[in-house]
């Protein structure tokens, strides 16, 4: 947008704009230099050594493939990435998880039903690959399609969201070898398509985060045992994201744009009570995906064109307040579209 002629307004209102530019510039700067001494700060870690660790990435119709993880290199925050999954322009990838050869997976439907499959039944591939189908395995409905992947554990709940903001948690045993694909997890006709989930520990907090780039916390026991209403959506806003958090937590948020930002919950106070409208978590006008991540993880994140980046958190610079957030992946005639869901043993 370009500066507009100020020169027959009021000379009262002129200096108004002109010192709120001279403001909004200050803070440009400060939050540049700010970004630039968190860059030099973190040095770039060598690249892993041989792990049974493994990238797995799914697309929207249900290709998938895993890589080991020590065969995608770290790149500075802000790089273009490699190209990973090969998938045709109408099939973009979709899920992107991080787990041991010996993990199950919890493969979650907008019909809110739940599959187990195990990564060593996945596809290994190279880095760039075109990957196979794991539909036909899943027996799914008319109209049913993936929503989330994660990886298994032994213990805590899943957090479920669904698009009309409702949220669910279901202990881990829910999930275990006895798993009924034929039995939904929460009320369709109350709750609508599933959209998000993530593990908890279950004496936490629940952070749910939105396409506008809003946000709610509360706390996990709040939920109702067959659950609740978790965030009130406006227009056409919609979840995109679901992360565990405490007190000294810090959840990273990126855009489709490429840029992402770390929010402190120091910053974020918890709402006494779910199913309020949230607030601006970031300013962005299409948020993909919030996860809660330290200092010393890696974070992936994959485009719709199929490329993959994988830097440290601690690059990104950590926030208390809202911000436009930082270049974390370089993008032409493209957009990111997922980060990853972590392994957490």
């Amino acid at each position: 947008m370009e500066r507009p002629d100020l020169s027959n307004i009021d000379p009262a209102v002129q200096a108004y704009i002109e010192a709120l530019e001279a403001e909004l510039e200050l803070l440009k700067q400060t939050e540049t230099r700010a970004d630039q001494s968190a860059e030099q700060a973190v040095p770039l870690e060598p690249d892993e050594p041989p792990t049974t660790f493994n990238v797995i990435t799914v697309s929207t119709g249900g290709i998938a493939k895993r890589t080991p993880r020590h065969l995608y290199p770290r790149q500075r925050r802000g790089g273009m990435g490699i190209f990973d999954l090969d998938t045709p322009e109408d099939d973009p990838p979709a899920f992107l998880a991080v787990a041991d050869a010996s993990q199950e997976l919890i493969l979650l439907t907008n019909l809110a039903r739940a599959f187990r499959m195990s990564v060593s039944e996945l596809p290994q591939a190279p880095v760039r690959s075109k990957g196979q189908s794991i539909l036909a395995r899943l027996r799914l409905r008319q109209g049913e399609r993936l929503a989330a992947v994660l990886p298994n554990q032994n213990s805590g709940y899943v957090a479920l969201a669904s698009r009309k903001g409702m949220v669910r948690c279901l202990r881990h045993h829910y999930f275990g070898e006895q798993l009924d694909s034929e039995i939904t997890l929460y009320n369709y006709d109350t709750f609508g398509p599933l959209v998000a989930a993530c593990w908890t520990p279950g004496d936490g907090d629940l952070f749910i985060a939105t396409r506008q780039g809003r946000a709610i916390r509360f706390s996990e026991k709040q939920v109702s045992v067959q659950g609740s209403p978790g965030i009130r959506l406006e227009g056409d806003d919609a979840v995109v994201g679901l992360a565990p958090v405490r007190q000294d937590s810090a959840v990273f948020l990126l855009g489709a744009d490429g840029k992402g930002t770390i929010r402190l919950m120091t910053g974020f106070s918890p709402n006494k009570a779910p199913g309020a409208g949230g607030k601006i978590a970031m300013n962005s006008d299409c948020l993909v995906g919030a996860l809660t991540v330290s200092e010393a993880d890696d974070v992936f994140a994959i485009s719709r064109l199929g490329k993959i980046i994988r830097f440290k958190a601690a690059e990104v610079p950590a926030k208390e307040g809202v911000v436009q957030g930082v270049n974390c992946m370089a993008l032409r005639a493209d957009e990111t579209v997922a980060v990853n869901q972590p392994c957490n043993g």
